[in-house]
């Protein structure tokens, strides 16, 4: 819910001056965003939920450190990203699966249902397939094809070189593609 028509850059200015409502309404406009891209990396919503909540406070803490208030939407995405990818890796969750383990098989059900709704469906499949693989692929997936990053960017923020963040993409993409295959 949005109090104010403020646009963000002064309701971040106002909360450099600890202005709670501000706060209150910076969360309220990235909250559901920003559990969401929480949520794709560590696949538990009460986890990242926390994470996410942590997330937010550091940002209000740290936010002597953001230069322009324009960037904050990118720079909160940055620090919930980082949260989560350090949550993940003291969870030990990159422990790779073997293919045959993970056993996920579409029913043969006939839909009948608008495009619409055959659309959102397929997407599910693909979101639900793109949980299956292992953890890193599933991570870099997310930030490349959901949030939209570059190679660069996340080489920088998985802490990879450039070249090992291209092979991993191209790796997942197969990886994710056999999968979505085999369940047709």
């Amino acid at each position: 819910m949005i109090l104010t028509k403020e646009n963000t850059e002064t309701l971040i200015a106002k909360c450099r001056c600890h202005d709670r409502n501000a706060q209150l309404e910076i969360y309220n406009r990235y909250y559901k965003a920003m559990y969401n891209t929480t949520y794709r990396i560590i696949k538990d919503p009460t986890e990242a939920e926390d994470i996410m909540q942590e997330a937010f406070l550091t940002a209000f803490t740290k936010l002597s450190s953001l230069e322009k208030n324009s960037m904050f939407g990118a720079w909160l995405k940055r620090i919930v990203i980082n949260a989560s990818l350090t949550a993940l890796k003291k969870n030990n969750k990159y422990e790779e699966v073997a293919l045959d383990v993970v056993d996920y098989k579409l029913s043969d059900e006939t839909y009948e249902s608008s495009e619409k709704e055959v659309c959102c469906h397929k997407i599910d499949i693909v979101l639900e397939t793109l949980k299956q693989l292992k953890t890193n692929y599933s991570t870099i997936l997310s930030l490349y094809l959901i949030e939209g990053y570059d190679y660069e960017e996340i080489a920088e923020i998985m802490n990879i070189s450039n070249s090992n963040c291209r092979t991993l993409v191209s790796r997942a993409k197969q990886s994710l593609k056999k999968k979505l295959l085999l369940t047709q």
